[in-house]
């Protein structure tokens, strides 16, 4: 329950009324979503409104009444383990192979935007009058890599280096860029396609994380939504190994890369031995139900990071981080804007990656993800990029990423 510590004014917040605090606050942010037009129009995802709204309300007792409220938010890293176990059964990779080229390309773009950011950071700290190294760590290092990269390599930055205060330089400039990235994602989307009438495509299927559409293909069920669990904590038991296996490789990749790749294995081995389905592999049947533990899963994670979020943190270093995250989401927009759009294929799948290109480049994995469900939500599925930018966000860049932090900071 709640405890006071002590007297220095420090509110702990217990796992089990923190996470009920994040049921309410997903109902706050999908009740003001429905009722504010604009938050729907530009995409903004129903987490966003209300993980906010509770993070302001918690700097706002932190300077108005001395308090510091402190959230214990173990579940929320299950959460996101759960979430691309799905996402993972729910990627067909046969229409990967349809359009293939997608994934290189995304992947260079985003690797020679990292380049751009830290360039951006490295200048921007020189003319701080800080060691220019420092600003990887507001470039890639925090917004590509997001937190697990930041802590990561800041004991490199302030032992090997001698950059103090690498680590909360960092974190902040994260905490900045994770609410950039779901705030742009939405809006940038519904922009590129209002100014080049693209439209979602006709024969787009339902997807983890837009339950919308045709009622009859939405039927939930006792026995689907069970075989869903089972193969998603099956999916997590072989991401375990997965995880494990990679490890051992010397690469330190987040965890939710594991419950990736073993959700795909697990649907192609599926698709390859039980085409037709069979008593334990009836996709069809349990395909609603990872859908609906998907966006659930999706919704209290990014609620209970963002409600998590210490504002407070970021006053010490705020005109350089103000003006550095400033130029960074100005420069992610016009990149997403002039080059993503159009080297993707300018059509609705494009439009949805531009959505997630900020989570891509600002945010985290999730963000991403959250941003292209809101757009999918209003209007209609994208399956491609549903499947190609977690593989992006979650494999590719981060390999690409320790190469280029490491060449950058050498």
């Amino acid at each position: 329950m709640l405890m006071a510590a002590g007297a220095d004014s420090v509110l702990a917040v217990d796992a089990f009324v923190s996470f009920t605090l994040a049921i309410l606050l997903l109902f706050v942010g999908k009740g003001l979503t429905g009722r504010v037009a604009l938050l729907r129009r530009y995409g903004i995802p129903e987490p966003v409104v209300g993980g906010t709204l509770c993070a302001a309300v918690v700097c706002a007792l932190y300077y108005g009444a001395g308090l510091q409220v402190i959230f214990e938010l173990g579940a929320r890293d299950m959460l996101l383990l759960y979430f691309f176990a799905a996402l993972g059964l729910n990627s067909n990779i046969r229409a990967l192979a349809l359009g293939g080229w997608a994934l290189p390309i995304l992947v260079l773009l985003a690797s020679g935007f990292m380049v751009m950011q830290n360039g951006l950071g490295m200048v921007l700290a020189g003319l701080f009058g800080l060691d220019p190294r420092a600003g990887l760590m507001v470039g890639s290092v925090s917004l590509t890599g997001g937190v697990g990269t930041t802590v990561a390599w800041t004991p490199h930055f302030v032992e090997t280096l001698g950059i103090a205060g690498a680590g909360e330089l960092g974190l902040a400039a994260n905490m900045i860029g994770l609410i950039a990235a779901c705030v742009i994602g939405g809006p940038i989307a519904s922009w590129l396609m209002r100014r080049h009438a693209v439209m979602p495509s006709a024969d787009a299927g339902l997807e983890v994380g837009t339950l919308h559409g045709d009622a009859t293909r939405n039927q939930l069920d006792y026995y689907g939504v069970l075989l869903a669990l089972l193969w998603l904590n099956v999916a997590l038991l072989l991401g375990q190994g997965v995880s494990a296996l990679i490890a051992t490789t010397g690469l330190h990749l987040p965890a939710f890369v594991g419950c990736l790749l073993a959700g795909i294995t697990l649907r192609s081995l599926g698709d390859l031995f039980a085409p037709r389905g069979g008593r334990m592999w009836r996709y069809d049947t349990m395909q609603p139900g990872l859908a609906l533990v998907s966006d659930i899963s999706l919704g209290m994670f990014l609620t209970m990071a963002l409600m998590g979020l210490q504002l407070w943190a970021l006053q010490p270093m705020l005109l350089f981080i103000g003006t550095v995250m400033l130029l960074q989401v100005a420069l992610v927009i016009v990149f997403t804007v002039f080059v993503v759009f159009r080297v993707m294929g300018r059509n609705y799948e494009a439009a949805v990656m531009c959505s997630a290109f900020g989570g891509i480049t600002l945010g985290s994995t999730a963000t991403a993800v959250a941003n292209m469900s809101a757009v999918t939500r209003e209007h209609g599925a994208a399956p491609r990029a549903f499947l190609i930018v977690p593989l992006v966000c979650g494999f590719f860049i981060d390999l690409i990423n320790a190469l280029v932090i490491g060449w950058m900071a050498g």
